[in-house]
């Protein structure tokens, strides 16, 4: 936008006509269109300055010195992120993440993530301290086996609630092990079913 632009902007945002700026400035109306149409070789300051008055708007503001100026030649990056599901109890025979076991969604830089299916549990209780805080968000790998001695996210009660704990081996027996030792191990049996649904990456937590 031109000062012409701004001048005829100006004007007809205060609802004024030419000619009523023209008998403002005492100059005729030939002279304020002259002056729209962005022909305004040699205005001087004095006329500058009484045309913003007229037109209340400052100076600046007509001369274009109060608009930034936006480089051209810059991209911008928006960064991308990735949703990653929460999973709260898992419905027994439903996919991992039915809409049915959603709580939410985290996001997250995709930079930051490893491979693979992934999604979140939130840690409830204290089992897991002081390796996994209470109330934090771990985000879990989908696959069905994990290393002796890594942490797991496991279903159990019927294949209806996802726990975190370490699976221990031992010969043929199985073992879900707390991090906390005040509370008791979980053996895998036909009586005790438990299966391994992802391996814990790492947690966050909001302050």
């Amino acid at each position: 936008m031109n000062i012409g632009d701004r001048i005829k902007k100006a004007r007809l945002q205060r609802g004024l006509t030419l000619i009523e700026v023209a008998e403002k400035l005492g100059k005729t109306e030939a002279t304020i269109q002259r002056y729209e149409s962005g022909n305004i070789k040699n205005l001087k300051n004095d006329t500058i300055e009484e045309l913003a008055n007229v037109l209340n708007v400052s100076p600046a503001h007509l001369m274009g010195w109060d608009t930034p100026i936006t480089p051209n030649n810059i991209i911008s990056f928006a960064p991308a992120t990735v949703q990653i599901p929460i999973l709260g109890k898992i419905a027994c025979g439903d996919p991992i993440t039915a809409e049915e076991n959603l709580t939410g969604y985290r996001y997250e830089s995709p930079d930051n993530l490893p491979s693979g299916h992934l999604f979140y549990l939130q840690a409830k209780g204290d089992s897991m301290e002081p390796t996994i805080p209470n109330g934090s968000y771990v985000l879990i790998r989908e696959q069905p086996e994990v290393e002796n001695g890594e942490i797991a996210a496991v279903l159990v009660n019927g294949d209806t609630e996802a726990t975190l704990k370490r699976v221990k081996k031992q010969a043929e027996t199985v073992f879900l092990m707390p991090d906390n030792p005040r509370h008791e191990p979980y053996v895998i049996s036909s009586d005790n079913p438990a299966r391994i649904i992802g391996k814990a990456i790492r947690y966050t937590q909001d302050l």
